[in-house]
């Protein structure tokens, strides 16, 4: 495992369609999305992978992804658990957000 020195980053990957959070030059973790027919950013699932667990990545590529959606003016679906959490708890300034009526499966 990298030491906890290293860098941490996050980098929006349209071609898998996630946002990734990246320690040094190591992929860490991700949250993913797909744009439904109506063009809002459903969030299904973040992952963080067991040897990165206790450093806030999972917040960290969620809290990016959320101000990136925000200030590309998309509308985002939280189905994700970790995803609502954190906008339970932060305000995203300028966030479109439509919540679910019930959970989406992955």
């Amino acid at each position: 495992m990298p030491a906890s020195t290293d860098e941490i980053t996050v980098v929006r990957n349209d071609e898998d369609s996630r946002y990734e959070v990246h320690v040094g030059d190591v992929l860490a973790g991700f949250t993913q999305f797909r744009v439904d027919r109506r063009g809002r950013y459903l969030y299904p699932h973040t992952e963080v992978d067991p040897a990165f667990r206790g450093r806030g990545l999972a917040q960290a590529v969620v809290a990016a992804a959320m101000t990136d959606s925000a200030a590309r003016g998309e509308t985002v679906v939280p189905h994700c658990p970790v995803v609502a959490k954190y906008l339970h708890e932060n305000d995203v300034p300028g966030l479109k957000i439509e919540w679910p009526s019930q959970p989406h499966p992955e």
